[in-house]
């Protein structure tokens, strides 16, 4: 029961995120780690289940978890009818709408519940350790789960409005102050979700002046599984067109140190969350080890800014709002 549950809660996250749900009341850094958590915890349910039979304390466990499940599934309900509700008879929302009372304490409650679902499905993760689940055939839907928040750099927006000076700011960046810099260079793009940094991200690594200008331009989207090992496996599937089939991390750090080694390129790093720094150091050693040309960059896209924080890097660009007109 208690794997049904969870995935039909997952899915309905998935649309919750999907839909730009999750950005209009502002908990989409909530929903990325209810997401991430659900998942990991989603790969030990068969055997947790099977468990249960014999452990008392794992049944405990798994209640905890169709507790917690049914609470978020109620909480994502509420949101899509009190979204709905908004909308007036042509469809938009209007800005009045959004500014009464009803709404705005609306939008604080929600913000509030979801803070606390996601503390309490983050203890019912951390509590999993303690019973040595061990992984069956769901972990691999965590892949599946996470599809719909990959990225690439091809460009599917022809035409952006209002990025112009931000698309320069940042070419700027890298064709002068960078590429002066003999250590590695790392530029985040900061910004709440919605704000366009993905696709800004793709204008400026399309960008004629910058393909020309780097030897190798990588794109890697990252999101909340921020593993060095898969993030050099990337790097290295963008830069042959092949999978490497490296078991190990050294392997996989000496293909990337050949790959890249005298070579000036630009890594785009998307959709970072990653705020450990030792994770961090771990890749940026890799990096450097491969002792790349001067004017390496890596362009971080990031809505934390505890992110850009971690990583010691050059001043972020901070994202900022579309103009009215713009909008």
């Amino acid at each position: 029961m208690a794997e049904a549950l969870l995935g039909i809660v997952i899915q309905n996250l998935q649309s919750f995120g999907q839909d730009q749900l999750a950005t209009f009341w502002g908990v989409d850094k909530q929903t990325l780690k209810l997401s991430s958590n659900l998942s990991a915890i989603r790969a030990v349910l068969r055997d947790a289940e099977r468990k249960q039979i014999t452990s008392h304390a794992v049944k405990d466990w798994l209640q905890k978890l169709t507790d917690a499940a049914y609470v978020l599934d109620d909480i994502l309900d509420e949101c899509s009818i009190h979204f709905t509700k908004m909308h007036s008879d042509d469809g938009h929302i209007s800005c009045l709408s959004r500014l009464h009372p009803s709404d705005i304490l609306f939008r604080f409650n929600i913000g509030k519940r979801m803070e606390d679902i996601t503390q309490r499905f983050h203890d019912i993760h951390e509590e999993k350790s303690k019973f040595n689940l061990e992984p069956g055939v769901t972990e691999v839907v965590q892949t599946v789960d996470d599809d719909w928040r990959q990225t690439s750099s091809d460009i599917t927006e022809p035409v952006v409005y209002g990025r112009d000076h931000d698309r320069e700011q940042i070419v700027k960046f890298l064709l002068e102050d960078a590429s002066n810099s003999e250590d590695l260079s790392i530029y985040p793009i900061v910004g709440m979700g919605g704000l366009g940094k993905t696709t800004l991200a793709k204008q400026v690594f399309n960008d004629h002046r910058v393909c020309k200008h780097f030897d190798l331009t990588i794109w890697v989207c990252v999101s909340d599984d921020f593993n060095t090992k898969t993030i050099l496996q990337s790097i290295m599937e963008c830069i042959t067109g092949k999978n490497p089939n490296l078991n190990s991390l050294e392997a996989m750090r000496k293909k990337v140190e050949e790959v890249l080694h005298g070579m000036r390129y630009l890594l785009v790093l998307d959709d970072v969350w990653n705020e450990d720094q030792e994770k961090w150091e771990q890749l940026k050693g890799k990096l450097q080890c491969a002792r790349a040309a001067k004017g390496a960059t890596v362009l971080v896209t990031t809505r934390l800014e505890e992110v850009a924080s971690t990583m010691q890097t050059q001043p972020a660009y901070h994202l900022k709002k579309l103009s009215e007109d713009d909008s």
